[in-house]
């Protein structure tokens, strides 16, 4: 007779996923707080939410993941800041809403667990959260065996935040003369990988250790250069200064994004040049041949976040970023909207 099968036979190791998450405990350990119940390992993770200073408090949430920003990580076989990748997409979309975020769980799926990996992807992830100020209370490591190929894995996060409904930022308090500030990004952030990949390796044959002179490091280390952590900046802008709109700048560009938070009676006019572009934005778009229109509304050419600020509070805004290391312009400005209908226009 034959010997029974077990889960491990078709490629799932229970025991080394019960061993890894030992792993993880360690990890999210660093990053909890006393609002955080319990350890990982639960069926689900426990937060008390500590409302005393909140009039009416709403959670805001958030989902994402790295797209195929993986594909380099895998490639140079570097897995310790993907994570901060995944962290920076989530938070940052709630934190320009004006949320802090609270926690964060995530889900790591793989074709066979590696744990060398997976230790290096939640390092990561860990690094992400101790940034944003929130904890990493649970998660999901799957191992499914078929379904990736062999060092391939997927990685996908969520958030969640907390903001007093009247100091919700939703682009109402956005009116004719308010200015538009850019806030410079680290590089391509996880926006317009596909292309990146199209161009660099297709199109170019390139290698991740290849040296691009005009950007002063390997084209790997360009492209794995982890996505900035803005939810720390916005709340200590939030304390001091009106902040009427805010827009994180991910898939769609500044063109779209800006424009998600633009009440319908404005119309916004932005300076071209008005900002420094980083050398891979330059190198991507001569040697992709892509199109002004194109570039803007896949990458953040350089911009990570665009606040929309009253003309008083801008010297306020750009001297609060510049001590934080971080590089600020003014693009733009609101006006009001024309009766061809056009909400945005270049100067």
């Amino acid at each position: 007779m034959a010997d029974s099968l077990t889960y491990a036979d078709a490629g799932v190791n229970i025991d080394k996923a019960n061993r890894f998450i030992d792993e993880i405990k360690k990890i999210a350990k660093k990053t909890h707080s006393s609002a955080v119940i319990g350890d990982i390992g639960g069926f689900g993770g426990l937060f008390s939410l500590q409302v005393e200073n909140y009039e009416r408090p709403v959670l805001v949430s958030s989902t994402d993941g790295v797209g195929t920003k993986l594909k380099i990580a895998i490639m140079m076989d570097k897995h310790d800041t993907i994570g901060i990748d995944l962290v920076a997409m989530c938070v940052n979309d709630i934190a320009v809403q004006g949320a802090k975020p609270l926690f964060f769980l995530d889900y790591l799926a793989m074709g066979r667990l590696d744990t060398d990996i997976a230790s290096r992807v939640i390092k990561g992830i860990g690094d992400g959260c101790k940034e944003a100020g929130c904890a990493l209370i649970g998660g999901e490591t799957a191992e499914m065996p078929g379904m990736y190929n062999e060092k391939d894995y997927d990685l996908a996060g969520f958030t969640v935040g907390i903001v007093d409904n009247s100091k919700i930022i939703d682009g109402s308090m956005i009116h004719v003369g308010n200015k538009i500030v850019g806030i410079s990004s680290s590089g391509l952030h996880s926006n317009g990988y596909s292309l990146v990949r199209k161009i660099c390796f297709d199109l170019l044959k390139l290698t991740t250790d290849a040296h691009i002179p005009e950007l002063g490091c390997s084209l790997g280390e360009e492209l794995l250069r982890p996505t900035l952590i803005y939810s720390d900046l916005i709340h200590g802008l939030l304390r001091d200064l009106p902040l009427n709109g805010l827009a994180h700048i991910t898939g769609g560009g500044i063109t779209d994004n800006l424009l998600r938070i633009i009440p319908g009676a404005c119309r916004v006019v932005m300076k071209k040049y008005s900002w420094e572009v980083p050398p891979i934005f330059s190198f991507l778009q001569k040697a992709g041949r892509i199109s002004e229109p194109e570039m803007m509304r896949t990458f953040n050419n350089g911009i990570g976040l665009i606040a929309v600020i009253p003309d008083s509070a801008v010297e306020d805004i750009m001297n609060r970023c510049s001590a934080k290391g971080i590089k600020a312009f003014v693009m733009g400005e609101i006006l009001e909207e024309k009766k061809s209908g056009e909400r945005l226009a270049w100067e």
